[in-house]
């Protein structure tokens, strides 16, 4: 089993790699000390478990399990962390198992056993994002790399076969995520235009008929128009006038 310890306090880490040499067949193959980190280190090593502390400077422990449960193939996360009020928000980041520090050595080893049976079954299980869980960034895997994009700096999203691919302050990139799940996570945020794009909604500028009939959108920041739907018209006027 390769393991990945997340904790901003060394002394934390140093704990838990103790704990695990003393557990049968456990390889530790990374250490980080904050979310960003994490899933660097994650995207790199593709491990079976993540030690995922909570309280993190930064991205913490909850966004850092849910850009996670998108990885293939996912890792199980246990949460270790020093307060026990996190635990319904981690169960909904669907952690396998929360670990209250002092982390305990039988204790531990239970959470072990845990991972290897979701690990029999990972196939089999769907990663979902329940509502009210909005993520601040989006996560580009780039060849055993990855990306992080802040929501804020991203103009729009637009489908393209199985990927999409985002717009952003700095460029493009892609991301293996449906356009509806984006939609349903960042509605507040985004609006549709097109079965196959959803724009930031402060992107817009106007709404303009072309020679041929067809509507298009004008961003605030430059680049090609976009085109709109006929059935998402009327409701983005509506959008436009509330700007």
């Amino acid at each position: 089993m390769k393991v990945v310890i997340v904790d901003d306090e060394p002394l934390a880490r140093d704990r838990l790699r103790e704990l695990l040499a003393a557990q049968p067949g456990v390889e530790v193959v990374a250490e980080a000390g904050d979310g960003h980190a994490a899933l660097h280190a994650c995207a790199e090593h593709d491990p079976d478990l993540v030690l995922l502390d909570i309280a993190m400077p930064g991205i913490d422990g909850l966004e850092t399990a849910r850009h996670l449960a998108a990885f293939e193939p996912r890792p199980a996360v246990v949460f270790c962390t020093a307060f026990d009020a996190h635990a319904l928000s981690a169960f909904d980041a669907q952690a396998i198992d929360y670990l209250v520090k002092p982390v305990r050595a039988e204790r531990l080893a239970a959470a072990l056993e845990r991972v290897r049976t979701f690990a029999a079954g990972r196939d089999q299980v769907a990663a979902t994002t329940r509502p009210g869980q909005r993520r601040t960034h989006l996560c580009a895997r780039l060849r055993g790399s990855l990306r992080l994009i802040p929501i804020e700096d991203v103009r729009y999203l637009q489908a393209e076969e199985k990927y999409v691919v985002v717009h952003h302050v700095r460029g493009e990139d892609l991301i293996e995520e449906s356009l509806k799940s984006l939609e349903e996570e960042f509605g507040e945020r985004f609006v549709r235009i097109h079965r196959n794009c959803l724009v930031a909604r402060h992107e817009i500028l106007e709404l303009k008929r072309t020679a041929d009939g067809h509507v298009q959108a004008l961003l605030r920041h430059g680049g090609q128009p976009l085109e709109v739907s006929r059935r998402c018209v009327a409701s983005l006027r509506e959008t436009v006038k509330h700007l």
